[in-house]
C-alpha cells in the first residue's frame, strides 16, 4: 500500500503516486524495515568458502568417487549407494534395519526408501524378527549374493584406481571410524 501526504498533514492513503497532487513526502510501506541494515556476505566470502570449507571439499570428493564407481557399476545397473547396501547385508545373519541404518550412518526412512529398487529386483529380502515381531530383518537374496559377487571384482579394481589417486594415507583420514575398514563399504 502506498501512502503520501505533504508535510504536516496526517497520512491519506493513495493508489498511486500521481494521484496525491502537492506530494512532499512518499512513503511504500511494502517495503521491509530491514532491508538497509540487511548484513551482506562479501563476495570475497564466497571465495574463501570455496577455497577452504573442509565440509565442502569432502562432499564434492564424495560425489566425484560416487561418479566414478556408479560408472565402474553401470554394467550391472548398480549404483554405488547400493553396492555399499548390498554389501553391509552380506553377513552370517541377518541384520535389522536399525543395524544397517546406523552402519551406513543413514536413518530409517532413506534407508528404506534406498533399500526399496533393490527389493523390487529381488535382490534384498525383508523378513519379521522371529526374536522381536516389529523388527525387520534384510537378507541378501540369491540374486543379491551372486550382483554382489559381480560387483566385488568391479569394486576392487575401481577402489585400487581411486586410492592411488588420492593416496593411501589419504584415504585412512577420510575414514568416519578412524581406522581401515570403518567406512560405509564395511561389511562388519
Amino acid at each position: 500500500m502506498l501512502f503520501a501526504f505533504n508535510a504536516g498533514d496526517a497520512p491519506a492513503p493513495t493508489g498511486s503516486l500521481l494521484a496525491a497532487p502537492g506530494l512532499d513526502i512518499y512513503v511504500d510501506i511494502n517495503v521491509s524495515s530491514d532491508m538497509s541494515s540487511r548484513k551482506m556476505v562479501p563476495f570475497e566470502t564466497t571465495w574463501h568458502v570455496r577455497d577452504n570449507c573442509l565440509c565442502l571439499a569432502t562432499q564434492r570428493a564424495a560425489r566425484a568417487l560416487s561418479r566414478r564407481f556408479d560408472e565402474a557399476f553401470r554394467p550391472l545397473e548398480l549404483t554405488s549407494g547400493q553396492f555399499s547396501l548390498l554389501m553391509s547385508l552380506n553377513r552370517e545373519a541377518p541384520p535389522s534395519i536399525g543395524a544397517v541404518a546406523s552402519l551406513l550412518v543413514m536413518d530409517r526412512t532413506t534407508l528404506t526408501a534406498n533399500l526399496k529398487p533393490l527389493i523390487k529386483r529381488k535382490l534384498v529380502e525383508v523378513t519379521v524378527d522371529p526374536g522381536d515381531k516389529r523388527s525387520r530383518l534384510l537378507k541378501l537374496t540369491p540374486g543379491g549374493l551372486s550382483l554382489l559377487a559381480n560387483a566385488v571384482p568391479i569394486w576392487i579394481r575401481t577402489h585400487r584406481e581411486a586410492e592411488q589417486a588420492v593416496g593411501a594415507s589419504d584415504r585412512r583420514r577420510l575414514d568416519p571410524a578412524g581406522q581401515r575398514g570403518g567406512g560405509p563399504c564395511a561389511s562388519g
